[in-house]
C-alpha cells in the first residue's frame, strides 16, 4: 500500500490537468503525496488514440511529480454507475487511503463528467463500509473512507465554494496540459478540429483561472465545490 494525501479521479486523461493541476502542484511542493486515477482512456476523442493518451498521461504525470497514476480502462462515453465500476474505485481508495479525494465537476458539458462525479462520490462512501469486500493483488483490503470529497470545476462555470491560489504554478500547469499534444492547439496538426483544440480554448482556460484569482486578489486560482460544510479553526485561516 502507498498511502497518498490526495487522490484525484478523472473521467478522462487531461481532466485533472485542465481543472486542478495547479493545486496539485502546490500541494506536491509542500510535501504531500498525490496520485491520479483516470477512469477511461479517452478513446472516443476525435483526436489521438487510447495508446497515445496513455503515453501523454504518463508524461504529464512526470511533469506534475505524481506518486502514482493508474487508468481503470472503463468504457469512454458508456461507463455506468454499476457495482463493477464502483468496486474498481473502492479498490483504489482502499489501496491509497487518501485523506482528500478530488472528483469531476458535479455537472458539465460532457455527460461523462457528472456521471464520474457521482460514481466517485458514492464509491468514497461505500469504501468505508466494512461489509463490502474488496481485494488488491490477492490481499483482502481494510475498509477506509476519505475525510472529504471536493469537486473541481471544468468546462461550464459553477460558482466555487472556495478557490486556491496557484499563481506560482501556472507555467508548470500549462506544461502538463500541453503534454497532451494530440488534444490541444497545434498549428501543424492535420487531425479534426474539436471544441478544445483551438487556440481560443487555451485563452479561455487562462481567463477562468484569472477570474477566480481576481476574486481573492491573486493572478490565478482554481475553484472547487464541496459536498459538506468546510470548517476552519479561526478567521485567520481565511484569506
Amino acid at each position: 500500500m502507498m498511502k497518498l494525501d490526495i487522490l484525484a479521479f478523472a473521467a478522462h486523461p487531461d481532466d485533472i490537468e485542465l481543472s486542478c493541476s495547479g493545486t496539485l502542484l502546490k500541494h506536491i511542493k509542500n510535501g504531500k503525496k498525490v496520485g491520479i486515477i483516470d477512469l477511461t482512456q479517452g478513446e472516443l476523442g476525435s483526436r489521438g488514440s487510447a495508446e497515445i493518451r496513455l503515453v501523454e498521461a504518463s508524461e504529464s504525470g512526470k511533469i506534475l511529480g505524481l506518486s502514482a497514476r493508474e487508468n481503470l480502462k472503463m468504457k469512454d462515453g458508456f461507463f455506468e454507475i454499476i457495482p463493477e465500476n464502483t468496486l474498481k474505485i473502492i479498490q483504489q481508495i482502499r489501496r491509497f487511503q487518501p485523506e482528500i479525494v478530488l472528483a469531476n465537476a458535479i455537472e458539465d458539458r460532457h455527460p461523462d463528467h457528472a456521471r464520474a462525479s457521482k460514481l466517485v462520490s458514492e464509491a468514497c462512501f461505500l469504501a468505508g463500509l466494512r461489509r463490502i469486500e474488496s481485494s488488491w493483488k490477492g490481499e483482502i483490503q481494510d475498509h477506509f473512507r476519505p475525510k472529504v470529497v471536493y469537486h473541481y470545476i471544468q468546462d461550464r462555470y459553477i460558482k466555487p465554494d472556495f478557490v486556491i491560489d496557484m499563481t506560482e504554478f501556472f507555467e508548470r500547469k500549462m506544461e502538463a496540459i500541453m503534454a497532451f499534444k494530440s488534444q490541444f492547439f497545434d498549428p501543424h496538426s492535420t487531425e479534426p478540429s474539436t471544441p478544445i483544440s483551438g487556440e481560443e480554448f487555451i485563452d479561455s482556460l487562462k481567463g477562468r483561472m484569472g477570474a477566480f484569482g481576481r476574486e481573492i486578489g491573486v493572478k490565478y486560482a482554481e475553484g472547487f465545490t464541496s459536498e459538506r460544510l468546510i470548517g476552519v479553526n479561526d478567521f485567520f485561516d481565511l484569506v
